[in-house]
């Protein structure tokens, strides 16, 4: 019997957000591909919340586009509100959060893959992946036919043997009802790759035409808006905004669902998958958190098209009946009309410790892996993951080292090197608070940060990596200008220092001093600097934020520099930790199986601790000195 066969460079299996950023990435490096999806109408279709960005997870988009990754340019696009979250506090933890008008998100993703050359889309089910050799041969659907290629990037999202659950109802689809992938899971493990399952949920939808919005707090967007993507002209994004509101959960809610946590499949013992901590149930955050009168519930509208709202905050798998009865005693829904039930979803993805910090998957030679496969959680997450995957897939293809972001040079870094070091036990979510140089990797300096990278692996234009180098010579020429202006204690200083409620001069200090007092700032002193140039906004922007936070930036600088130092630390491959003495059972045993590539790694490996570190450092030094000996008498 004769079955369809083609041949490409890359096949990519998933058209979520993980699998749109690596075709496009593959694609773009000139590299034939081809992406297969259970549907062409879950092209980066948003199943949970309608938004990409937010807090840290804006610096993981801002960083895509940075490389040369689409995410940002297509929210940019296909926005109905904006808001930069965390303007209260500093640069840090600033981030930009977009409400994405669903359909359009999807289907202007889809038209940039569909007319993205060296790309071809493919609505078919993947069932196994062939490797002879330990090396990647391809892949074949179910229909038996084959597609053959030097490099498959798995971005499988929550479709892997997928079930859907709330109450007693069981459906073992995809998430929206769209079909699963139940036979792919069989073929990785007999590969030898390890699998497990993992959960997430969604809220319910309702209709907005039966909610009293009057009772609600609204909320707005900003204005100006300031855009994503790093290449967007800020005028295009200054559009008429949706709104959203707020609500709460209240005593009454809370008792109707401690009276049915018997019927959640979630506490009945049903669902066999880990949820995330970070992003619970409205049933667990009752249990959880008994103490709190209420729950905060943001209501998102999905669309400019579509009368359906989200309710961030109530993810459920209650039963139906116990639902509705849950909506209605919030205020504004005391009459509201349920479109889609919430729903809990279970899906097989990779065990850990089976992954490399390029995203090569158990040492498979051009087996590569993304999203919410990886263990990881999120739009923004699955989009950088696939970025990476697409990156490294094409380098391997070209025979060049892969693109590795350090923890020291991206939030990217940080993700990619906790799922692969440390053993994620829960979906994963991107924080601020697990980046530890966090004021080094600010989503306003995205660009400046990676240009380099994006540029090399030949993502970036020449056009913009010159933009990019532009702006960065402006900045550095900027610093230098106003360190070098002697502001005078005149009359005119001291009037518009009393005017900005800042205290008067006695001596003539740099512009830059007066720049770091918390009352003032670059545009602010303003009036004071007459041979100001005229810069954009951004190059302002970078220009107060290095002046305010000089002495912060430098020390998160000299903590780089130990971590480089750790990192440069290599580990050599064929390392027998069993030669090693002074070592706990845990961290030997987590060692061998992890094999980490630096002493900078294997300290971020959960079980190895401070003591062990310094055991292997002493090994190192002597392993090092035998090998030179011996060397020397070869």
């Amino acid at each position: 019997m004769a079955f369809l066969e083609e041949t490409y460079d890359v096949v990519v299996v998933g058209g979520g957000h993980a699998g749109c950023e690596a075709a496009l990435a593959c694609s773009r490096k000139n590299h034939a591909t081809i992406l297969f999806t259970v549907s062409m109408d879950s092209i980066a279709m948003m199943p949970c919340n309608p938004n990409i960005g937010g807090s840290s997870k804006g610096h993981l988009v801002r960083e895509v586009d940075a490389l040369g990754g689409q995410m940002g340019i297509n929210i940019d696009h296909t926005f109905i509100q904006s808001k930069m979250l965390n303007r209260s506090k500093g640069p840090a933890v600033h981030s930009l959060r977009a409400q994405a008008d669903k359909a359009a998100y999807s289907m202007e993703m889809r038209k940039t893959l569909q007319s993205t050359p060296n790309l071809t889309l493919r609505q078919a089910e993947v069932s196994d992946i062939l490797i002879e050799d330990h090396e990647i041969k391809g892949v074949r659907t179910v229909s038996g036919a084959i597609y053959h290629a030097k490099a498959v990037i798995l971005c499988t999202g929550v479709y892997l043997s997928s079930r859907c659950l709330y109450g007693d109802v069981i459906e073992h689809t995809g998430p929206n009802g769209l079909k699963a992938a139940n036979h792919l899971s069989k073929s990785l493990e007999e590969s030898g790759i390890v699998l497990r399952r993992f959960k997430t949920g969604t809220p319910a939808r309702v209709d907005g035409r039966t909610v009293d919005f009057s009772k609600m707090a609204e909320m707005k967007g900003d204005e100006p808006v300031v855009p994503f993507s790093f290449t967007t002209d800020p005028e295009t994004v200054n559009i008429d905004q949706v709104s959203c509101y707020l609500t709460y959960t209240g005593e009454e809610t809370h008792r109707i669902i401690r009276e049915n946590l018997d019927r959640s499949p979630l506490f009945s013992g049903v669902i066999e998958g880990t949820g995330p901590r970070y992003c619970p149930s409205i049933e667990d955050k009752v249990v959880r958190f008994p103490e709190k009168e209420r729950h905060q519930i943001f209501v998102e509208p999905e669309g400019l098209n579509t009368n359906e709202l989200y309710l961030s905050g109530l993810s459920s798998s209650l039963p139906e009946d116990v639902q509705h009865r849950v909506i209605r005693t919030m205020p504004g829904f005391e009459h509201a009309s349920v479109v889609r039930n919430a729903y809990a979803i279970e899906y097989d993805c990779l065990a850990p410790g089976q992954l490399s910090l390029d995203l090569n998957v158990n040492g498979i030679l051009g087996l590569y892996a993304a999203g919410q496969f990886n263990g990881s959680s999120g739009y923004e997450e699955a989009a950088a993951q696939g970025l990476i995957a697409g990156i490294n897939a094409s380098l391997f293809l070209e025979g060049k080292e892969p693109l590795i972001l350090k923890r020291s040079e991206g939030y990217i870094g940080v993700l990619i090197d906790d799922l692969v070091t440390k053993e994620v036990t829960e979906p994963y979510r991107m924080m601020t608070s697990r980046a530890e140089y966090r004021l080094l990797l600010r989503q306003d300096n995205a660009d400046l940060r990676l240009a380099d990278a994006g540029y090399q692996v030949g993502l970036l234009s020449e056009e913009r990596y010159h933009a990019l180098k532009t702006k960065e010579k402006q900045i550095e020429e900027e610093l230098r200008r106003i360190d070098k202006i002697i502001v005078g204690a005149g009359k005119e200083t001291t009037a518009f220092l009393e005017q900005a409620g800042s205290v008067p001069l006695t001596h003539g200090m740099p512009l830059s001093e007066l720049i770091r007092r918390p009352e003032l700032s670059y545009d602010a002193v303003a009036p004071l600097d007459k041979d100001r140039p005229a810069l954009s906004d951004a190059v302002r922007e970078q220009v107060n934020i290095q002046v305010k936070y000089e002495g912060y930036i430098q020390r998160q600088m000299e903590q780089v520099e130990e971590f480089k130092r750790l990192e440069g630390k290599r580990i050599p491959d064929d390392l027998d930790y069993d030669d090693i003495q002074g070592f706990r059972l845990e961290a030997r045993e987590k060692l061998k199986r992890l094999r980490p590539s630096s002493v900078g790694q294997a300290g971020r490996i959960s079980g190895v601790s401070p003591a062990d570190i310094s055991v292997l450092l002493i090994y190192l030094e002597s392993y090092g000195r035998k090998k030179n000996t011996d060397q020397r008498s070869e």
